[in-house]
């Protein structure tokens, strides 16, 4: 949006898809492979015998990487946790805290508090913080309170409801409101949009934007991996989703019932790491799910479909079980009818090799 908007953008995440160069990105464009290999060699120029993890690295790359095109704006996704995260050495000018839910536990704690507690380390003194969940821990605000944060929280500071002309919805706080597409699919990307309308207010002040010139400027936005169709020449619908959470499972079964067809299977393709709540997974989407095909991830930490059948047989009855992802795809693409629905997920790493199999298949 802000690049849209006219502004120069630098932007880090993680983890990437399909290769590394997807993480550094100067206003939208990857980084190119000679870029990030100076933006290492000063790194490692100036570490002197200080040991960095790949993470530390690649952060300090990326930071040198913005600092030295000096956009106006630097979006900066701080990964695992928060408060011990590298990404955290920045002291934000805003912070927009996304929806908590249970993930990374042997890292950040077994419940929603203590891993909030995690997330709010990213917060500093006075500065303002969107918060895109409803139910806002205990722990998020006290740290609001202590740090004298300027919070705006999801359906109490600003709000969304379904608009008049379908397939809007209508943003509002109690002086501004926007009519606004969907340009994400999913319902819960309604939540997150609005959380980014908030943001975007307190970066440039929407009052000075039209209602038309917001939607414009979101137009032409992706998000590779996340509940994204794929166009294989065939009638059934299929989908490819990093989720790998109960949170994420609850999202997703939530977009597959409204897209399921009377007569239609739902079939998913499941690859999971050993880290991840499997369970849990499973249990959020077994409700809508027909038919399970189950693959080895070919990773340290990835599972081996016999085991993974193992951890959730007492959730579903998982027919399918494959050693390669391009064994699965066959077996799996072959089976689907013309009204069937074929969710792959379970990993970033599930979908990598997904995408890598598509491709050469295609």
């Amino acid at each position: 949006w802000l690049h849209n908007a006219g502004f120069s953008v630098g932007s880090y995440t993680s983890p990437h898809l399909l290769q590394y160069n997807e993480r550094i990105k100067l206003n939208r464009k990857m980084a190119s492979d000679q870029d990030i290999c100076e933006a290492f060699a000063a790194i490692d120029s100036a570490r002197g015998d200080i040991l960095l993890t790949y993470f530390e690295f690649g952060t300090l790359a990326a930071l040198w990487l913005i600092q030295q095109a000096r956009p106006e704006f630097a979006i900066l996704e701080v990964g695992l946790g928060g408060r011990l995260d590298a990404v955290n050495i920045i002291d934000a000018d805003m912070v927009h805290l996304t929806s908590i839910g249970l993930d990374h536990q042997s890292w950040l704690g077994n419940d929603r508090e203590t891993i909030a507690f995690e997330k709010a380390g990213v917060l500093r003194e006075g500065i303002p913080v969107i918060c895109n969940d409803i139910d806002l821990p205990v722990s998020v605000q006290k740290e609001i309170t202590r740090l004298k944060c300027r919070a705006e929280q999801y359906q109490r500071d600003f709000t969304t409801r379904m608009a008049e002309n379908a397939g809007q919805f209508k943003w509002q706080t109690d002086r501004l409101e926007f009519n606004l597409s969907p340009v994400l699919a999913g319902k819960h990307q309604i939540q997150n949009l609005a959380g980014v309308v908030a943001g975007l207010h307190q970066l440039v002040d929407l009052t000075s934007f039209s209602n038309e010139a917001v939607q414009q400027n979101f137009e032409g936005i992706s998000l590779p991996g996340r509940f994204q169709q794929i166009d294989l020449g065939i009638k059934a619908a299929v989908y490819v989703d990093v989720g790998h959470n109960e949170d994420a499972a609850s999202a997703l079964a939530e977009n597959l019932s409204l897209l399921k067809k009377h007569e239609g299977r739902i079939v998913v393709l499941l690859g999971m790491l050993d880290d991840k709540d499997n369970r849990a997974f499973v249990r959020g989407l077994s409700h809508i799910v027909d038919d399970w095909w189950l693959v080895s991830l070919k990773s340290d930490r990835g599972l081996p479909a016999s085991v993974l059948a193992g951890r959730i047989e007492c959730e579903i009855s998982p027919g399918h079980l494959f050693e390669t992802i391009d064994e699965a795809l066959d077996e799996a693409l072959s089976s689907l009818g013309n009204q069937d629905i074929m969710l792959v997920t379970g990993s970033f790493l599930t979908i990598e090799q997904c995408l890598l199999a598509l491709s050469i298949k295609n």
